[in-house]
């Protein structure tokens, strides 16, 4: 089953600065994760809400979310790049899904 998104990401790579690209290894964030860590961190909803937002079971949300943040944590932590790609998921539009 597709993961529900309700935004296209804009910006799908994000590097350290002064680190020249052919040297850095990349940690890849799915679509649906970049999507888990809005829900939670920026709308700051329950993960029963985001669950619900998503289209899938709150223990699927919580495994996304953990898989989001350790790829993202160990960007940060041992300096990889970080680029957002891929996934299953649909785009949510005002009006219905996104064919």
């Amino acid at each position: 089953m597709r993961r529900r998104v309700s935004i296209e990401p804009a910006v799908v790579y994000f590097k350290p600065a002064g680190v020249p690209m052919r040297t850095l290894e990349e940690v890849i964030v799915k679509v649906e994760e970049l999507e888990a860590l809005r829900l939670a961190n920026i709308e700051g909803l329950s993960q029963n809400d985001c669950a619900k937002k998503m289209n899938i079971s709150q223990p699927t949300f919580h495994r996304m979310l953990e898989c989001a943040n350790k790829k993202i944590s160990d960007a940060i932590v041992n300096g990889k790049a970080i680029r957002i790609e891929g996934g299953n998921f649909e785009i949510l539009k005002q009006g219905g899904l996104k064919k």
